[in-house]
């Protein structure tokens, strides 16, 4: 709701006046909040270049200098809506990493990725479309090369304890990640099978993958280059 609108109490029932009303304006704080979430749902429905600043004003009930007040235009508008999902992402990625067995950490990883598609399924449609303008955070692929980071460490023990070369564990690390992220992004459209039967099955990939893994993998077709 944009503003409040309260009866002013000096109105009597038998007054033949138009009542006077006043108006509880947002604070600024609560203005950029709105614009935000306004400016999220539609550059999730619509993408960058079908958004428009009228089009955002017309929705918040403001005129189009008040975007520009808050944002600097569209692209900054825009600039911050993506910070924010990728941070949020990585939050959650990263804040999920509790347990103690590898393979209990690759579930959660894979969760996290799969709840922040479900509870926040605009943030990722912005998230997975190529950026127009170049962010402070980098971009899609530079966020899940981050939460790659993380696996590593998990993969790096793990590689170590079997005798495998853990500097090879990065390599894996984004192939894991890589593979949740394009098995969400499936999934965000599909919506089937249950959230825990898709990370149960890419968690049995990724596991049964590792632990029947050659320490020197070899290539068996013609081409060796």
């Amino acid at each position: 709701m944009i503003d409040a609108v309260a009866t002013d109490s000096s109105s009597t029932p038998n007054s033949d006046k138009p009542r006077r009303t006043r108006r509880t304006r947002m604070t600024g704080a609560e203005r950029r909040q709105q614009l935000l979430e306004i400016g999220r749902t539609l550059f999730a429905a619509k993408g960058f270049e079908g958004t428009s600043v009228e089009e955002i004003a017309a929705k918040a009930g403001v005129s189009k200098p008040v975007v520009y007040e808050h944002f600097g235009g569209k692209e900054g508008l825009y600039a911050v809506v993506v910070d924010r999902e990728m941070r949020r992402l990585l939050d959650m990625v990263t804040g999920s990493l509790t347990a103690g067995h590898p393979r209990e950490l690759l579930e959660q990883a894979a969760f996290a990725l799969l709840d922040y598609i479900e509870e926040y399924t605009d943030g990722f449609r912005i998230l997975v479309r190529d950026s127009p303008i170049p962010q402070s955070t980098g971009s899609f692929a530079s966020l899940i090369s981050d939460i790659a980071t993380q696996v590593e460490d998990i993969l790096g023990k793990e590689f170590k304890s079997r005798g495998f070369d853990p500097k090879l564990a990065p390599l894996y690390a984004q192939a894991l990640v890589g593979m949740v992220a394009l098995t969400g992004q499936w999934w965000l459209e599909v919506r089937r099978p249950k959230k825990a039967e898709v990370a149960a099955h890419l968690v049995n990939l990724a596991w049964h993958g590792l632990d029947g893994l050659e320490p020197k993998p070899r290539l068996i077709g013609h081409r060796k280059s």
